[in-house]
């Protein structure tokens, strides 16, 4: 039985000694598209041969700098070999699947021939668990050095902390790096136990934890010496799967929060469950698909906590644990605290501005400076970025509203569904309602009522 295992392993590294760069890439950068650490760009178009360039789906993802800048990164795993069987991955041990790893001068030579074509301005490396924790961990930094020091390469550099692994070997990939991302993968402990036995929140939080004391220490040593080295300059990010656990939003968001409190981490990034293998305790793979508009109003929450400063508690609550698919969670919170509105344009202070809909923190701002040289009327706020088929119904400017709206919690909500419709129902004196058979027609009008 040794002989055999030794043989198959004998037979599968020929394999993937065999296997060309492209091969490998083709493989391992398809393999890493279910981690959305980064923004994915997601679209395949070959070139027909008579104009310049494609497009190909697999091994380029876009992501966003500091300035708001788009920019592209080459988005690879190490390695697609995992010793985890996680229920939920397509790289689980059990699959059956070709697999393949690079060598830590195969991933100098893509990145650098990718940026020399002006292709990439940085890369994402991400890995399955090849042997062990630490051998995998030990491979990423042989990669990072050699890309550094060897290559002088100075691009972004964003590297997953291998939960387990030894934490040196984390500290000196943080140098190299410019983030780290350690994955969540699910929002409960329970999940974890149910979906990945082989994993624990614990040896998950602890990198976590590893990385934000470090990113502290070295803010101090920067403080000190200004040529010192910086561990990790653009921060920390996690990933959660939503969909494939029980979990409500209402857990997911109050998690999320706890993460950016107590890890200081820069962004919860939320990937819609895909059901890529079949498991009596996951979604059935014949459902409907990835809950991706869920997806997308956890995003937009997520913004609120960070940008506009909502709490969970506010969002969501025990009688209230799930976001309303049709509107935006700000909209939400505002339908059910009309106690609050509307919001007086020309005397709101930054903060109360923030939580009308249609006002965002930029357009916060830039109302704030321009009161100070006199009124601000409706043309204005256009002017400035609010959008005012939400807005409208939340504030006023010089003690008018922009429409006559009744300020009633269906109203507004049917008026804000009501997406064809540039006016609000009943504001240039008409009204959509359907007529039935008891309304007097002999009025000249309909019953408003």
């Amino acid at each position: 039985m040794f002989d055999k295992e030794k043989g198959w392993v004998a037979m599968r590294d020929r394999v993937m000694k065999e296997m060309s760069l492209y091969e490998k890439l083709n493989i391992l950068s398809d393999a890493a598209k279910y981690d959305v650490s980064c923004s994915s760009s997601g679209v395949e178009r070959r070139g027909d041969g008579t104009g310049m360039g494609n497009c190909r789906k697999a091994g380029i993802c876009h992501s966003f700098s500091s300035d708001g800048r788009c920019i592209s990164l080459l988005k690879i795993l190490f390695t697609n070999e995992c010793i985890y069987d996680c229920k939920y991955c397509i790289n689980r041990s059990s699959n059956d699947v070709v697999r393949t790893s690079f060598t830590p001068e195969e991933i100098c030579t893509l990145t650098m021939e990718f940026y020399r074509r002006n292709y990439i301005e940085g890369l994402f490396l991400s890995s399955g668990i090849l042997k062990s924790p630490d051998y995998t961990m030990e491979l990423i930094y042989a990669a990072l050095y050699r890309l550094r020091h060897v290559c002088n390469f100075q691009g972004y550099i964003h590297v997953k902390a291998i939960p387990g692994a030894d934490e040196r070997l984390i500290r000196m990939t943080g140098f190299l790096a410019d983030r780290m991302s350690v994955n969540m993968e699910l929002p409960t402990a329970e999940s974890l136990r149910l979906l990945a036995p082989h994993k624990s929140r614990k040896n998950i939080l602890a990198p976590m934890r590893f990385v934000q004391e470090k990113m502290k220490e070295n803010q101090q040593e920067i403080m000190l010496y200004r040529s010192a080295p910086r561990f990790v300059p653009a921060g920390q990010s996690t990933q959660m799967i939503i969909g494939a656990t029980p979990e409500t939003d209402y857990q997911i968001l109050r998690v999320t929060e706890d993460l950016y409190k107590k890890f200081d981490l820069k962004r919860v990034f939320f990937s819609a469950f895909v059901p890529v293998n079949e498991d009596k305790d996951l979604p059935s793979i014949r459902d409907q698909g990835p809950p991706l508009l869920r997806e997308h109003r956890l995003y937009q929450a997520d913004w609120l906590l960070r940008f506009y400063h909502f709490e969970a508690e506010e969002l969501l609550d025990e009688e209230n644990q799930n976001f309303n698919v049709y509107l935006d969670p700000k909209c939400c919170w505002a339908l059910r605290h009309l106690e609050s509105f509307p919001v007086e344009i020309n005397r709101a202070d930054y903060y109360t501005l923030l939580r009308v809909p249609g006002i965002g923190y930029k357009s916060a701002g830039r109302i704030v400076k321009a009161r100070r040289w006199g009124c601000i009327g409706f043309e204005d706020l256009k002017k400035m970025g609010v959008v005012l088929k939400r807005a409208l119904y939340f504030i006023t400017c010089s003690g008018k509203m922009m429409y006559p709206v009744r300020m009633d919690e269906d109203t507004i909500t049917r008026n804000l569904l009501n997406t064809k419709e540039r006016l609000p129902e009943g504001a240039d004196g008409m009204t959509f309602r359907q007529l039935s058979l008891f309304d007097d027609m002999g009025l000249g009008g309909v019953n408003t009522g």
